[in-house]
């Protein structure tokens, strides 16, 4: 008779239950890779102020680089890579959400601003 192991799980030798109960084990090479990377996003990063950007220029390069070593973190040493994909949009969609709506407000604010100037004559 199968193990209720097996009823959960068809297609799954024990051997491989077994091995995701105790833990998955991830090779160095990926975390190695990740630092890589991390180094190199952080070098492009100082470069952007070394070699004298100015203007939104500056501000975006650094903003990508910023989100790209972040997503960097979050999905390997945070694990989010290998979680459950309702669990990636419960973590990651509240934090992007809160960005559309900050992105909304700025321009509303541009906007009442303008508007402001132009009818009390104050620009």
């Amino acid at each position: 008779m199968a193990s209720p192991a097996e009823h959960a799980r068809p297609g799954y030798s024990q051997t491989a239950i077994a091995e995701h109960a105790e833990g998955q084990q991830h090779p160095i090479r990926l975390y190695l890779m990740v630092w890589f990377w991390l180094f190199v996003l952080s070098a492009c990063s100082y470069l952007v102020d070394y070699v004298g950007f100015e203007g939104y220029l500056r501000w975006s390069l650094i903003l990508v680089f910023m989100f790209l070593k972040a997503g960097l973190i979050v999905a390997v040493f945070m694990h989010m890579v290998w979680e459950r994909l309702a669990l990636v949009y419960a973590i990651l969609l509240p934090p992007a959400a809160v960005l559309v709506f900050v992105a909304i407000m700025a321009i509303e604010s541009d906007y009442t601003a303008l508007t402001r100037m132009n009818l009390l004559g104050g620009g």
